[in-house]
């Protein structure tokens, strides 16, 4: 049994205030000099690097539906400090799951991981009906133990009074914080949602303005209880770590820059686990790629936002270009995608990108895939083994324009959009790109597929040639 001090942060909905509740309350404990990790429930990339960025550690994605309970489990305890707090934040509604019964959901997160729930409450226009939202909550699944609730989007002292006052005589919850509205969020947003961290210049800026907020409106002691009376918690029996090869000497490029952010910690630590070195590298600053890799990793992000950047950067698609023409193994995702494109448009400007791959994409008003993606591996491709079926996520504003049904692709979807036409996954030659993003600790065969394929290169002693 391990004492693990913790507390999860839940909304009513989407866009109910968990993050910047869960910013603001890990902002506080560091600055009270109170150890903190962060995790947030689902795929979310976005959330997690500001929950990242204001622990000051790598936040990590629990998600029962992609990894299976006992790996959440044991990824929860493994990167969980015991003498600090650990702080959960959940996504959309504390019920909305994966159908009616509300499977996957931050509820039944809170269940297998024995926490205790801070209910955050958009209290806009509303005083004592804010009493029956907790209430319902509580009868609903009584089995949840909702220990405190936060008040958003309070109009005034008045506004505050009579709500905490229903709240704390009709449900016997002590409510723990109250955030006034305000103009202007301290964390921006745009099309996908928050604008991510590695985007934002002033984010010292963001911290004091965070600080700010809630340093008079959350009761820091209050949560302090909350997360120290979680119960202690048993590691899983046995979750099996896959077998990776031995890549030492091995060398991965990573771009990882403000236009491609979107990478889970356990990918790259899986790769660097095997033995291989993870090779940062700037699409925007760049001249060219490194000319001893062994694979290349593009991750998701925004290109578009830096569309214009990209595509002046023409010295380093052109090595792009080359390193795919030499064989080197070459796996991107999402944003990676529309990298490797002919084109990207949006907002009616057209971007020169790479052309390794022979389709145009174009970035819409309205998501084109959202939400969970179940895949089988039916055509052979340099990284994913035949007959695989995987679990993964997309969330992408694009789409390729070109014919999906005419291009070559590795995997039928099952679930999802993917490149469309019931497809996912690009091929071509050693290069292999799509819209699903995978996680290593719910796919083993991704970080194993890379390595592979690195391994295979090197043996064939196709260094890139300046």
């Amino acid at each position: 049994m391990l004492p693990t001090p913790r507390l999860l942060i839940a909304g009513l909905s989407g866009d109910s205030g968990k993050t910047i509740v869960s910013i603001g309350l890990l902002l506080s404990l560091r600055r009270a000099g109170i150890p903190v990790r962060a995790f947030k429930k689902g795929p979310d990339y976005i959330d997690a690097a500001w929950l990242a960025w204001a622990s000051g550690h790598p936040a990590r994605n629990l998600d029962v539906h992609l990894m299976g309970p006992d790996t959440v489990v044991e990824r929860f305890l493994s990167c969980a400090v015991s003498d600090g707090v650990n702080v959960i934040e959940g996504n959309r509604g504390l019920f909305d799951g994966f159908d009616i019964r509300g499977s996957h959901s931050s509820a039944a997160l809170a269940e297998l991981l024995r926490v205790p729930v801070v209910l955050v409450v958009d209290a806009t226009k509303m005083t004592r009906t804010a009493a029956a939202l907790v209430l319902g909550c509580q009868t609903l699944d009584p089995g949840i133990s909702i220990r405190g609730v936060v008040l958003n989007n309070i109009s005034g002292s008045r506004h505050e009074r009579i709500a905490r006052g229903a709240i704390e005589s009709s449900c016997s919850v002590p409510v723990i914080g109250a955030l006034p509205r305000l103009a202007d969020c301290p964390i921006p947003e745009r099309h996908l949602g928050l604008v991510p961290p590695q985007e934002h210049s002033g984010m010292d800026g963001v911290a004091a303005a965070v600080l700010k907020l809630v340093e008079n409106t959350l009761d820091l002691d209050a949560f302090l209880s909350i997360a120290r009376a979680a119960s202690p918690l048993d590691l899983p029996h046995h979750v099996p770590r896959p077998s990776l090869p031995d890549a030492n000497g091995l060398r991965i490029g990573v771009l990882r820059d403000a236009a491609f952010s979107f990478y889970y910690p356990e990918n790259l630590e899986a790769l660097e686990r095997a033995g291989a070195q993870i090779v940062p590298i700037s699409s925007l600053e760049a001249a060219s790629l490194p000319t001893d890799l062994h694979a290349l990793y593009i991750g998701g992000g925004f290109p578009e936002t830096h569309g214009r950047r990209l595509s002046a950067n023409k010295e380093f698609l052109k090595s792009l270009l080359k390193a795919s023409r030499e064989g080197l193994p070459i796996y991107a995702e999402c944003g990676g995608l529309m990298l490797l494109a002919r084109s990207l448009s949006w907002n009616s400007e057209r971007y020169e990108m790479a052309g390794v791959l022979p389709v145009d994409v174009e970035v819409f008003a309205t998501p084109q895939g959202h939400g969970y993606c179940e895949l089988n591996v039916d055509t052979p491709n340099p990284f994913l083994p035949l007959g695989a079926s995987l679990r993964g996520h997309e969330f992408h504003y694009s789409r390729i324009v070109n014919d999906p049904g005419k291009l070559e692709t590795a995997c039928a979807t099952t679930r999802g959009v993917g490149c469309g036409s019931g497809r996912d996954f690009i091929v071509s030659g050693n290069v292999m790109a799509g819209y699903t993003h995978l996680h290593a600790a719910a796919s083993p065969e991704w970080a194993e597929g890379i390595l592979r394929a690195a391994l295979k290169f090197q043996s064939q002693g196709s260094l890139l040639r300046s």
